[in-house]
């Protein structure tokens, strides 16, 4: 992999990373104000989605070390 391509994974790494305490932020401000419970479930879903986005690029910039 290019170190180019390599900055790019980071970038993207970074903005998801932000994004993913946005919606931790939004979905603790929606527990509190007794928002509804289905809204809240939705923003956990879409929170987990980008953790899982979050993996996958992180095996990306990281390569598996066979021992």
């Amino acid at each position: 992999m290019s170190e180019q391509e390599q900055a790019e994974i980071r970038l993207e790494f970074a903005r998801l990373k932000q994004e993913h305490a946005d919606f931790d932020a939004a979905i603790n401000a929606m527990i509190a104000t007794g928002c509804d419970p289905l809204q809240i479930q939705r923003m956990k879903k879409k929170k987990l989605v980008l953790k899982d986005k979050l993996k996958m690029l992180e095996d990306r910039i990281i390569p598996d070390i066979i021992a």
